[in-house]
């Protein structure tokens, strides 16, 4: 069903499957606060996908754009901050906020989704 979709319903997948990653890590962190040396995840995807996606831009390939976007991934790492007297570096409160913001992003994402499939399902049915 590849050639049914669009570059934006792909970005749309990869975005989702980001923030359900981000969202794993966040409950991770959230669940080992007491754990002595656990050290935060954090996820990362934004940035170094905007600066591909640019590249391909710039360089005008037929398919340059699909395939930067089939492409991206995301990273999962630990973060190097500060950390308590027993070496455990998550701040709940930081987390909660997080894990609130990243449950707004996916619920845009979601009903964007939605979006998409509700025009396709308009142009299968014709109404």
């Amino acid at each position: 069903m590849d050639f049914l979709s669009s570059n934006s319903e792909l970005m749309m997948e990869k975005s989702m499957n980001y923030l359900w990653t981000k969202q794993t890590a966040i409950l991770d962190n959230i669940s080992n606060a007491e754990t002595p040396g656990y050290r935060t995840k954090v996820v990362t995807f934004e940035e170094r996908f905007q600066e591909s996606l640019e590249n391909a831009h710039k360089a005008q390939a037929p398919n340059g754009m699909r395939q930067t976007i089939e492409k991206a991934e995301y990273n999962v790492k630990e973060h190097p901050g500060i950390t308590r007297m027993d070496d455990n570096g998550v701040n709940v409160t930081e987390q909660s906020v997080e894990m609130m913001r990243n449950a707004y992003q996916l619920q845009y994402v979601m009903s964007a989704i939605n979006g998409e499939l509700n025009v396709i399902r308009s142009a299968i049915t014709g109404q």
